[in-house]
């Protein structure tokens, strides 16, 4: 029996294993059963760039300004912003009565230090950093940017969606931003029990009542008054897609995150149920480099791979071959957007060649160094990755110690920067939304700036100078030559390399109504 006729027979078993009443309907109208595609370990959204942990500062945290689905800014915290001295001095007024689930009011001074925090780890926020000459408290409603120049990008950055500009306590925001934060207190629509809270297992979150949303209209994504309809949300983590597949059809559970292209089609057959894409556009694999340490230090090495890599093989394993769900001949932004071209891709086209990848790494001087990596295992679409990663590393002739373990566990130990015989690592493969790729404001994975970058700390000059540029340029056709030469340059130094696009399907029930297509969102939620 061949893979997709095995793991569709085991969830029907599954579903006649886990099969009860459904839960009562009052009880329903009050809770909300979801299983996220990776299991919870990390709670601070500005430590770690995991989707899960995004996901989950979104339910506990809010921001001043939210994103649209154009990717434009619209107000969430902030009453409003104010612009003056040719546009080099921001004040921004909070709306009045927020408060944070603590029972402490928000002040423009907790704002202020969560910018501060959030700006040293997120690309864009990186770059307004810089052009920051002061930012400070004006009261208790008011904050203000003092810029060295005019920075058009600002309520942009506010409102950024991963990760998060989010705001919490000042006494909270103080902790460094390479260290996490222990305590999950937001002003968010929802509140996070700790008290319920088992790492990788379970997470509970409870409706907020003195949440007030924005009186802003807005237009998808993150945009506009955040209206929570659930009292509860609780997040089983199942690892076993079959099992979570079964809890779903049984009406133990009511949304499953990211099922597989096989129990997809079973659930589709469901008339309870509800299959559809869970965003606008698809997502980037990528396959991310350690560049601190041997091997993958050297670029002529990094670049040995490419003859070997085929992004519809990752591509093909995530989603399956249905053509429509994937794309090859991927760069690094993501397919559709005004950013994306085809400029550079030559190595990643034409007939592929083991032969020749192993021909180049001995002309790169490879000698037989240990390579790590590591592969999460409880995230089928990463899982996937990894394996063809590793299967096609092996064949190129590495000497690869792969390391399987959860996506928690990854998500922590890629964060070393360890060499390998201290439990650092080499490679790891993951994928990231599309607006994480839509251009180099917002992609971490292309800043080139050592260990400030995200994990993997490329060193690379030229990027960081064309993504200066891309911030000066006039006009629509200047930022796209730009892009085209960030293309070529991240081509040929490898921070990463992109491993095709695909298109992840969500399923609930099907009275479950109004989902956000973005990513999970559990505002605006309700039963139909």
């Amino acid at each position: 029996m061949d893979r997709r006729r095995f793991l569709a027979a085991t969830t029907a078993m599954g579903a006649a294993a886990l099969a009860r009443p459904a839960l009562a309907q009052s009880a329903r109208r009050r809770t909300l059963n979801f299983v996220p595609a990776a299991a919870l370990t990390a709670l601070d959204p500005i430590w770690t760039t995991a989707a899960v942990t995004r996901v989950h500062g979104y339910m506990v945290f809010d921001s001043l300004y939210g994103m649209d689905a154009t990717l434009q800014p619209s107000p969430q915290m902030a009453e409003g912003a104010r612009f003056d001295d040719d546009g080099r001095t921001c004040t921004i007024t909070l709306r009045a009565g927020l408060t944070f689930h603590d029972g402490q009011k928000v002040r423009a001074a907790d704002c202020v230090a969560s910018l501060k925090r959030w700006m040293k780890r997120h690309p864009l926020g990186q770059k307004l950093e810089l052009a920051t000459d002061e930012l400070a408290a004006v009261d208790d409603l008011r904050l203000r940017f003092r810029l060295k120049q005019r920075f058009p990008l600002l309520l942009h950055a506010l409102a950024a969606v991963g990760p998060q500009a989010l705001i919490m306590p000042e006494r909270l925001a103080q902790t460094d931003a390479f260290q996490q934060v222990r305590e999950v207190v937001g002003s968010g629509p929802y509140r996070f029990k700790a008290d319920e809270y088992v790492s990788g297992s379970r997470a509970v979150y409870e409706r907020n009542a003195d949440y007030v949303p924005t009186p802003a209209v807005g237009n998808g994504l993150t945009s506009g008054p955040k209206l929570v309809h659930m009292d509860r949300v609780v997040w089983n983590m199942i690892p076993d897609l079959a099992t979570s597949a079964a809890a779903l059809q049984s009406g133990e559970v009511d949304w499953v995150e990211q099922p597989t292209p096989e129990i997809a089609a079973l659930l589709r057959r469901d008339r309870n149920l509800k299959v559809e894409p869970i965003d606008l556009f698809p997502q980037v694999g990528v396959l991310r480099f350690n560049h601190l340490n041997p091997p993958f230090n050297d670029p002529a090495i990094r670049r040995a791979l490419l003859p070997a890599i085929n992004q519809a093989d990752f591509a093909i394993a995530v989603v399956g071959d249905e053509k429509g769900m994937w794309l090859d001949n991927v760069g690094v932004f993501t397919p559709g957007t005004a950013s994306a071209s085809a400029v550079g891709l030559e190595p990643l086209q034409g007939p592929r060649s083991f032969d020749q990848a192993k021909s180049m790494l001995r002309e790169a001087g490879y000698t037989n160094q240990q390579a790590r990596l590591l592969v999460g295992t409880d995230l089928a679409s990463v899982r996937a990755i990894g394996e063809v990663a590793a299967d096609t590393l092996q064949r190129c002739g590495l000497n690869l110690d792969l390391v399987m373990a959860d996506w928690g566990t990854v998500v922590q130990r890629r964060a070393s920067q360890e060499p390998l015989d201290k439990g650092g690592w080499s490679i790891f493969c993951t994928h990231a939304s599309w607006f994480e790729f839509s251009d180099p404001a917002v992609s971490g994975q292309l800043r080139g700036n050592g260990r400030g970058a995200t994990v993997g700390w490329p060193t690379i000059p030229r990027l960081e100078e064309l993504r200066d540029s891309w911030f000066d340029a006039p006009d629509d056709a200047a930022r796209r030559r730009i892009t085209e030469d960030i293309q070529r340059t991240a081509m040929h130094e490898l921070p990463f390399i992109p491993l095709g696009a695909f298109h992840f399907v969500t399923a609930h029930r099907a009275n479950l109504v109004d989902r956000i297509t973005a990513l999970p969102l559990f505002w605006n939620l309700r039963w139909g």
